[in-house]
């Protein structure tokens, strides 16, 4: 049961990350107030990556900046080592 809680609050958050990838998107097209890179990738390293990964594909959103590219799939990479650790421990 607790790790069907955890599963279900993981994917709403990568489905925020990812409406908040879109939402700077906008934000750079209507010349808005945007949202720092730091919010962004925290909000990644926060076991958000696979929203912000299909954030950034869809939208087309921070592709070309090198610390996106870089770290955005590194911390996917974590994310699925760590959700292997945890999985394979119980």
């Amino acid at each position: 049961m607790q790790n069907e809680i955890w599963g279900c609050l993981l994917i709403i958050w990568n489905i925020l990350v990812f409406f908040l990838y879109g939402w700077d998107k906008l934000c750079a097209k209507k010349h808005w107030r945007r949202i720092p890179e730091s919010v962004l990738l925290c909000s990644a390293l926060l076991l958000g990556s696979v929203g912000a990964m299909f954030g950034m594909v869809l939208w087309n959103h921070k592709t070309k900046k090198t610390k996106f590219r870089v770290l955005i799939p590194l911390f996917f990479v974590l994310h699925f080592v760590l959700c292997w650790l945890v999985a394979k421990s119980f």
